[in-house]
């Protein structure tokens, strides 16, 4: 039998871990993330300022490691999401998703012919330079490549039924921050119109067979959202994960 792909088992809703990488992109952080635990890594582009090309080198460092490179691009545009999955993501996070109309362009820009438009260039990151049938190519990009809306504004979450109903559409992830912000309740996570936020989102992926993602800075948070439903589960940020070890150890021989 073969093995289910990353991404079979999260729209199957089976629990797959990894990390967000906002800081260190270091030619070791994908092995390192492995010995870690992790199956994926999203490297960030919405609030860092890295380049297409700096995500394509962090991709070959994945190459050959039981790890799959992602990214979260910083917006849901075409040249972004194309471009992205041609240096060779194989998933694509979207921020701010605010409707039904926005959900379906994201799975058309990230998939091919007849399903959706995303242009074909074959031999390249993507496919690991190599030779091959291009229809086998294509058929075997679109069940690999995972693609990630983010529910993070009122406006997502309003729609948020409809977004999950996108054919294209394999995760729904909740930016948290970004959601209390929008509801008018910045950081307030365990604000009952929050909590409610969060149960609306789950209910829509499990109502369309969709899988669900969350960022857990602790173990806090991971166990509670794992409660929850939520299966895509990632920590980070990395810099912050690095400052809470190092202050672990100082402080306890700190006089």
């Amino acid at each position: 039998m073969a093995r289910k792909s990353l991404r079979q088992r999260v729209v199957g809703g089976e629990q797959v871990l990894g990390a967000m990488v906002f800081e260190f992109y270091s030619p070791g952080m994908a092995q390192l993330l492995v010995h870690a635990g992790c199956e994926y890594v999203i490297y960030d582009m919405e609030h860092t300022g890295a380049s297409l090309e700096t995500i394509k080198a962090q991709v070959a460092h994945c190459r050959g490691l039981p790890i799959a490179p992602m990214v979260r691009v910083p917006r849901g545009e075409y040249h972004f999401l194309a471009r992205a999955l041609d240096i060779g993501c194989q998933g694509v996070m979207v921020p701010m998703v605010n409707s039904a109309a926005e959900a379906r362009a994201i799975a058309e820009a990230t998939h091919y012919p007849p399903r959706g438009r995303r242009g074909a260039a074959f031999g390249f990151a993507h496919d690991d330079y190599a030779a091959g049938d291009p229809l086998a190519k294509m058929k075997a990009a679109d069940a690999r490549n995972v693609v990630i809306a983010q529910i993070e504004t009122e406006h997502g979450l309003e729609a948020v039924d409809e977004i999950a109903a996108v054919d294209g559409i394999d995760v729904l992830w909740v930016g948290h921050f970004d959601l209390t912000n929008f509801l008018g309740i910045p950081g307030q996570f365990d604000n009952p119109t929050y909590i409610s936020a969060v149960k609306k989102v789950v209910a829509a992926a499990r109502r369309h067979k969709k899988g669900l993602g969350f960022l857990a800075a602790d173990t806090a948070w991971a166990r509670q959202y794992k409660k929850l439903g939520f299966n895509m589960l990632a920590t980070g940020p990395d810099h912050s994960l690095l400052v809470a070890g190092v202050r672990n150890v100082l402080a306890s021989v700190a006089e």
